[in-house]
């Protein structure tokens, strides 16, 4: 019992640590999109299609990935996912070794590589997670633990990045060498603690490959409803802090400090925030249910978020925030970016809540519904999308947000209703 028992606990170390590795390699996107578009000369929208190509990515891969794992198990796409994410990576790095649009075509070949690697991850990790801590209120908390290290890793990323690449406008893509290293040095330890690590695979697993029954994910409403609500989330996650920069850069705002200075901080702060708010949902999971979590999240989200469009931008607050490698200072900004701001501690936990509520219940068919998921996550570059539509059909920037109103409507309906199993019939062992 006691080797078991310590064998789990390697297990959902290594899963964090995982967990991090997502984060760290996603958000190195987001430096690197200004690196490409001055180095290159291109337009903005060029310069973040390396962020395009992992969303992309997730689209492309999330049920191949989870349809692998139901039919190899943990251990073995764990493993692949992070040879992958290597060769994303390390085509990343050669690409830094190249010259013109050769170059920049083979980072974003790197760039897609290495969105195939997170997708595998995240779809190896968050089942891992809620299995391992036996679901319901702990799984939702582990998850919430793995999130904040997430989180961490993430802003870990951007503040290395100003360390290495100060001047990050005037930068090329061999210049970010370093965080690529690291990068690599992180796969290839994972790749051999993974290895060397007792995984726990479900007992089940060489059954499921002769189940040829027409039951599966889909066949359960709450795992269906709670889809469309991974889809919602993660747009209402990136739409949130993506509209907002843009509109404190806009030049009719009158903000004392500096539109563009102030919108990166900003920015950087609702990022922080769901840091914290995710240690927050880790202390509290055991003890509170992800329904209920997810509820009062969604009802504060949906109270900040009508602040931000009704209130007048003319009204400004001092915010505390995060400046990188320059730590904490005050800036002066509409209250309208504040009350937006602070739902960064609101989306921190949505996430696994939603999935601790639409996976209970589903037994052998958790792999491919986790699959399901990451192909879902292309939420995050739909909804964005329809909002700087909707921002250049009206020329208002806060009109945008009622798209995500009507997200966090949804998210409140699935954590009261929607994630109700209806599907108890079915037998999932």
């Amino acid at each position: 019992m006691s080797t078991k028992k310590n064998s789990n606990v390697l297990a959902i170390i290594v899963m964090i640590l995982l967990f991090g590795m997502i984060s760290f390699v996603t958000n190195l996107a987001s430096p690197m999109g200004d690196v490409l578009k001055n180095q290159f000369d291109v337009a903005n929208w060029m310069g973040t299609l390396g962020v395009f190509a992992n969303f992309i990515a997730y689209a492309c891969m999330g049920i191949p990935a989870g349809n692998l794992l139901q039919k190899r198990g943990y251990k073995f796409t764990a493993l692949a996912a992070v040879a992958v994410g290597f060769t994303g990576v390390g085509v990343q790095t050669i690409a830094g070794l190249l010259e013109g649009n050769v170059a920049f075509g083979v980072y974003l070949l790197g760039a897609f590589i290495a969105g195939f690697s997170m997708c595998m991850l995240n779809i190896v990790v968050n089942p891992m997670l809620n299995k391992l801590a036996g679901g319901g209120n702990r799984g939702n908390q582990l998850l919430q633990v793995g999130g904040s290290f997430n989180s961490f890793m993430g802003t870990a990323v951007i503040f290395l990045s100003g360390i290495f690449v100060p001047d990050v406008l005037k930068a090329k893509i061999s210049q970010v060498f370093p965080l690529m290293y690291i990068a690599l040095a992180i796969f290839a330890l994972a790749f051999v603690v993974i290895l060397l690590t007792n995984i726990p695979e479900n007992e089940n697993l060489g059954e499921v490959k002769r189940d040829n029954s027409n039951i599966g994910p889909m066949s359960f409403r709450h795992f269906v409803l709670g889809a469309v609500a991974i889809f919602i989330y993660v747009g209402v996650e990136v739409g949130i802090p993506n509209v907002l920069q843009k509109w404190l850069q806009n030049g009719g705002l009158d903000v004392e400090t500096g539109a563009e200075g102030i919108a990166a901080t900003v920015a950087a702060t609702y990022w922080l925030l769901m840091f914290f708010g995710r240690l927050l949902g880790a202390a509290l999971g055991a003890k509170v249910s992800a329904k209920a979590m997810l509820s009062a999240v969604s009802i504060l989200g949906l109270v900040l978020v009508l602040g931000a469009i009704f209130l007048d931008p003319s009204i400004t607050v001092n915010l505390p925030v995060f400046k990188g490698t320059a730590g904490f200072g005050m800036a002066l900004v509409p209250i309208n970016a504040a009350l937006l701001v602070l739902c960064g501690l609101c989306t921190s936990v949505m996430w696994g809540g939603i999935f601790n509520l639409a996976v209970e219940g589903l037994g052998r068919y958790t792999e491919r519904a986790s699959g399901i998921f990451m192909a879902l996550v292309c939420g995050g570059g739909i909804l964005p999308l329809l909002q700087n539509g909707i921002v250049d059909w009206t020329g208002n920037y806060l009109v945008s947000y009622w798209v995500i109103v009507a997200g966090l409507a949804y998210l409140l309906f699935y954590a009261l209703v929607g994630s109700k199993n209806v599907n108890k019939d079915i037998k999932t062992e």
